[in-house]
């Protein structure tokens, strides 16, 4: 089965599809293989880029997600994963890398649906509602050296999540994307 045929599915938890497939590659082509590192994955959905994460790289690897439902579905698949919101549980400075693919298109607030999969795909009015309070709070959580992984759409203004990277203290570079015929996805890599 396909990514976008697994998309196609009913179901409460988000499932992988190319932007889960993009973000994955990026963060496993760059972790280092050191199995002293512990990787965070915020907003987990089915657990494949930590699965991905877990079986291609040294690397301990959490998982987090918000939806119960996905935290069952990604433990059920064997990752370590805890329901947080965002990264709110999480001790200062006990994560080299975190890795998200947040909910990132943009919603007319008349048009949200209020279920689990909204929270999964919705990103507010610009797309940014979630990414931007992750970003506030993300530092807090990575050791010294710690990087972000971060999938953006074109359709949240990459630009503008830059910028805002760069208010907490980040810079940022583009290590991946890939162009659709309604968007484009950029992994940025986030640092201090």
């Amino acid at each position: 089965m396909t990514l976008r045929e697994q998309r196609e599915i009913e179901t409460d938890v988000y499932q992988p599809a190319e932007d889960s497939q993009l973000l994955a590659e990026a963060a496993c082509a760059r972790l280092p293989a050191d199995e002293d590192q512990v990787v965070l994955e915020v907003g987990t959905g089915s657990g494949y880029v930590a699965g991905r994460i877990a079986e291609e790289t040294p690397v301990r690897v959490i998982a987090s997600d918000l939806n119960p439902h996905a935290v069952r579905e990604a433990r059920g698949e064997g990752v370590e994963t805890v329901r947080a919101d965002l990264v709110a549980p999480f001790a200062d400075g006990a994560f080299d890398a975190v890795v998200f693919n947040p909910p990132y298109l943009p919603t007319d607030p008349e048009n949200e649906w209020d279920d689990w999969m909204e929270h999964a795909l919705s990103g507010g009015e610009d797309g940014r509602a979630v990414i931007d309070p992750f970003l506030e709070n993300v530092g807090r959580v990575l050791a010294p050296d710690g990087v972000v992984y971060l999938l953006v759409s074109s359709l949240t203004g990459v630009d503008e999540v830059v910028e805002r990277a760069g208010e907490e203290g980040f810079s940022a570079v583009a290590v991946a994307d890939e162009s659709f015929p309604f968007e484009t996805l950029t992994v940025l890599k986030l640092f201090r």
